[in-house]
């Protein structure tokens, strides 16, 4: 069958041809590998959602991860989501956190532990969480999330051959994942 296309009708032509044509050589990065090991991890009331990860991930000698599953709740979350930014290169970029204050259900979490081309861990996680009025809303979480009742996520550790790297890219003006094979 064929393939159907479909650009976002909220940006402008103009943009979409800079972004996605006028320039841009495709760029696609691959690296294959397995699951070395798997991480359990429950957090209590009260934990800062984002340390506590550096600190199972610092603990266990972990830097290069995926979150294979994740639920629990969270006392308010705030968020990250991409939207219109004129003055980025690439017209969008991320604005400034979305707040909720009342606690949430989270019914989703994933993500990758990555690290920079010096080692430290960088941990991009995402997120979606139910409001009291059951609302779902979801993006990058901030370290600015604590537990309610608990917070738990499976890591999964990869093996040897695949590098999980994270860096600014100058034109996107966001970090972004850039997985090497070993």
């Amino acid at each position: 069958g064929a393939v159907r296309v479909i650009s976002p009708p909220s940006l402008p032509a103009r943009k979409r041809e800079s972004i996605f044509t006028k320039g841009v050589v495709s760029m696609i990065y691959t690296a294959k590998g397995g699951i070395k090991r798997v991480v359990a991890v429950r957090m209590s009331p009260g934990e800062n959602v984002m340390k506590g990860l550096e600190r199972v991930c610092a603990d266990h000698g972990i830097h290069n991860a995926i979150i294979l599953s994740g639920m629990g709740s969270l006392d308010g979350c705030e968020y990250l989501v991409p939207i219109a930014l004129p003055e980025k290169k690439a017209g969008y970029g991320y604005g400034s956190p979305i707040k909720v204050t009342d606690p949430v259900s989270v019914t989703g979490v994933s993500g990758m532990v990555c690290h920079d081309d010096d080692g430290n861990a960088l941990l991009h996680v995402h997120i979606n969480a139910s409001d009291n009025s059951g609302t779902v809303r979801g993006g990058h979480l901030t370290e600015a999330n604590t537990v309610l009742l608990t917070f738990d996520v499976v890591i999964g550790e990869l093996g040897d051959g695949l590098e999980m790297g994270r860096a600014y890219d100058e034109d996107l003006e966001v970090f972004i994942f850039r997985p090497k094979q070993k």
